[in-house]
């Protein structure tokens, strides 16, 4: 347990130092705790990788390459700079509350792999800095993916051990959510502010523009996009279907390069192999600290904090489920904590310690650049730009913004499930 927790804290220190880049990192501490952890081999290892996220990461991306060639998001770009007339703004809650609101019926993976690569095209029409759109685009997704079942992996997890319908989760959860989104986006607007100012030239030239103009070859978009728009209505069927989201990504990936005329190398060229590595790596490293207990004495400690009473148990699963969502990573973190939270609600009647576990693990989210599928996603896709968002940069937002979302969804859980 030693070797797996120094490891992984040194790895977290030298990825915030940002002197090495995160994959090299995470590649060097995944190979230590194979090599050097007992009892966990290259089988446990490989075991602890979570292929529906690897799969679905590299689905999205091939297809959405193959449709970014045709000029489809440089279209989409124009237009909602023409919509939002121009106005900062009007520019921050439509491409919020609409990353949001996709969260919550794809996911934010999926959503912020659709939704980035049209941000940047808007900001250069804009002449703006991307990095604050992005910013508030993928915090905006991991609360909007709150709200439902399907929204957010913890949520999935959640779901699974405890059979709680979706019907539920919306229910419980969407209230909480709305308030949250509200006042995290126009805190952070607020906070960019200076950096999302925008020429009135740059306003009247965006209006000027032939968004029908910006499609670059017909004949790809009429062979790509509808795979792309299947993919994404299977997206919100998957579950009827019986289906995993990796395995829509890819039979979507698999559809649109078999109908491009692209080469196939220069598709799968075009993946993000770096942040599919890093993910890999940080998944072993995870695994490492699950299978030698670690994770698991964390959960216990919420135990230990609360001596039973149930107010303090409610406020302790929001708060410890956020911290270590934000250390960690939320998808193993919530993982372990399944068994300690059943633990807590003794006779199992009780669901507003599972509301309380969804927030925290959810909200816990936008702390750090690690701390989320969709976080690691954007800082891929901002890197291969040019424009790298930077673990520290984004800390500074996150630790706020995640303070202020477990104090909301605390006194939420008091006023609905403690008090009334």
């Amino acid at each position: 347990m030693a070797v797996a927790v120094a490891t992984f804290l040194i790895a977290l220190a030298l990825i915030a130092s940002e002197r090495l880049h995160r994959t090299k990192v995470a590649l060097l501490g995944a190979a230590i705790v194979v090599l050097f952890v007992p009892h966990f081999g290259q089988e446990t290892a490989i075991e602890s990788i979570d292929f529906n996220t690897i799969g679905l990461l590299a689905g999205m991306m091939i297809l959405v390459y193959l449709t970014q060639q045709t000029g489809v998001y440089d279209y989409i770009a124009i237009r909602a700079g023409q919509l939002s007339r121009g106005e900062p703004l009007r520019v921050v809650l439509s491409l919020a509350c609409t990353t949001a609101l996709l969260s919550a019926f794809l996911d934010n993976l999926t959503t912020v792999l659709l939704v980035v690569p049209i941000t940047f095209l808007l900001a250069d029409a804009l002449d703006i800095d991307p990095i604050p759109l992005i910013v508030i685009e993928v915090m905006a997704s991991n609360i909007g993916g709150t709200a439902t079942l399907i929204g957010d992996p913890p949520n999935i997890i959640i779901a699974g051990a405890t059979g709680l319908t979706f019907n539920e989760f919306i229910v419980n959860l969407a209230p909480v959510v709305v308030v949250t989104f509200a006042v995290v986006v126009t805190g952070l607007y607020a906070y960019y502010r200076k950096r999302l100012q925008i020429e009135e030239k740059d306003r009247a030239l965006v209006m000027e523009l032939d968004a029908a103009a910006s499609i670059r070859d017909e004949k790809e978009l009429r062979r790509t996009v509808p795979v792309l728009v299947l993919t994404v209505l299977a997206f919100f069927a998957h579950q009827a279907l019986g289906l995993e989201p990796a395995t829509v990504a890819l039979t979507g990936a698999a559809v649109a390069l078999l109908v491009t005329t692209i080469p196939l190398e220069q598709a799968l060229a075009k993946i993000e192999w770096p942040t599919l590595f890093f993910f890999v790596a940080l998944f072993v490293m995870v695994g490492a600290l699950e299978e030698t207990g670690a994770i698991g004495h964390v959960a216990d400690a919420v135990k230990d904090l609360t001596g039973g009473d149930r107010t303090a148990e409610l406020v302790g699963v929001i708060w410890i489920g956020g911290i270590g969502s934000a250390v960690v990573d939320n998808i193993p973190f919530t993982t372990a904590m399944i068994p300690v939270v059943s633990e807590l609600n003794v006779g199992g009647g009780d669901d507003a310690y599972w509301w309380a576990l969804a927030l925290g693990a959810c909200f816990g989210g936008n702390a750090t650049i690690i701390a989320a599928a969709a976080n690691v996603a954007a800082a891929g896709l901002t890197e291969r730009a040019g424009r790298p968002i930077g673990f520290v940069p984004w800390l500074k937002v996150g630790i706020p913004v995640t303070i202020v979302s477990l104090l909301i969804a605390t006194a939420y859980v008091m006023v609905r499930y403690v008090v009334v």
